[in-house]
Order: C-alpha cells, then structure tokens, then sequence
C-alpha cells in the first residue's frame, strides 16, 4: 500500500468514525425532533456513549491533521486512549452484557455502530492503518478512561445518597460485588490495553 492511499483510507476511516457517532448518539438525545435534556443527561452517564464520543473526537483532530500534513504524537496517543476506551466498550458487551441482557437490543440500530462497528474500525485505524510505535509504557495510558469512569460509577451506585444515585445499569453492583466487578474491568482493560499494544508491533 503507497503511503498516499494509507493517508487517504485513515482520513475516510476517521471521518466515518466521527460522523457515524454523532449520528447516533444525537439521535438519541432527541425526542419528537427536539432537543431532549432530561434524555440528553442520562444518556451521557453510560461509558458506551462517553468512550465512543471521545473516540469520535479524536478520530476528527487525527483527520484534520491528517489532512493538514502530518500526524503528532500527543494526537496519535489520545486516538490510542481513544480506542482502547471503545475496545472496552465492545468487549463489556460481548463477553459480559450481551448474555445477562441478551444480544439482539445491544448490537441492533445505532448500538450495532457504538458497541461493535466504531470499535472495530478504531482498532483497524491504529493497528492496520497508522505508522508509529506505541511504547508498553503508553499503552497503559489506555487504562486512565476505565479507571476514571469506574471511580464516577462506584461512586453515584455505591456511596452518594439514595436520592442521587444512579441505577445499577451495568449491574456492577450485583450482589454488593462492586469490589470485584471493579478488579475484573481494571484486569481486562489491562489485558486489552496490552493486546492493542501487540497488535501495534505486528
């Protein structure tokens, strides 16, 4: 592949990405073609949706830099973090969520894009696509969007008061097991971090 067509697949893949999200997740901010707020807010409490609108953002300043010439380091690293929060994303649903709520309603509509396809494509971007060498060390920069989210998450279903808390929608807390729910997604966002790092060395 001559670096010209890489150029132009990664600006198409990254545009598609960008605009595919915002599709999606504005289409379910609106109710009868207007603005919701109230469903605007609760829907930007799910990591789904937070990880793949970063993911979208990143995707946008990677193609406009692409477009513009060159793509920096610090933007390259934030397109990693990126994609490693919307592989946890896709792997959450697919080995945890999908059989507890079933598959059908997690990859149909605009999920089929925010849970499985967007991910795919960011991995194909970085681990296919995109030259350069990601360190072990920045691979594990790829565990900031987990850890942060899981902090908000056990923080509005566990400890705020019963009047804000948030409901248990990704039954982390099942059981009281919170502890555990938070050791198992820091393990495998590690594991997943540590796999994108490998796919970069291919």
């Amino acid at each position: 592949m001559t670096e010209a067509t890489r150029r132009i697949l990664m600006i198409v893949c990254d545009l598609a990405i960008f605009f595919v999200t915002a599709a999606c997740v504005l289409g379910g901010c609106i109710t009868d073609r207007h603005w919701d707020r109230e469903k605007t807010g609760k829907t930007f409490r799910f990591f789904t949706i937070l990880s793949n609108v970063f993911c979208a953002l990143a995707s946008l300043a990677a193609a406009l830099c692409l477009i513009g010439g060159r793509l920096p380091e610090a933007v390259r690293l934030v397109r990693y973090v990126s994609t490693a929060a919307v592989s946890v994303t896709m792997v959450t649903v697919l080995v945890f969520l999908g059989p507890n709520m079933g598959y059908l309603p997690l990859l149909s509509g605009s999920s089929l894009f925010l849970h499985l396809l967007t991910p795919l494509a960011s991995i194909a971007v970085f681990a296919f696509l995109e030259e350069g060498t990601l360190t072990f060390a920045q691979s594990l920069l790829g565990l900031i969007p987990m850890t942060a989210y899981g902090i908000l998450y056990c923080r509005k279903v566990v400890f705020e008061p019963e009047e804000r808390k948030w409901d248990d929608f990704y039954g982390f807390n099942k059981g009281g097991h919170w502890r555990f729910s938070c050791a198992a997604m820091f393990a495998g966002t590690l594991i997943l971090c540590v796999l994108l790092w490998a796919l970069d060395k291919v």
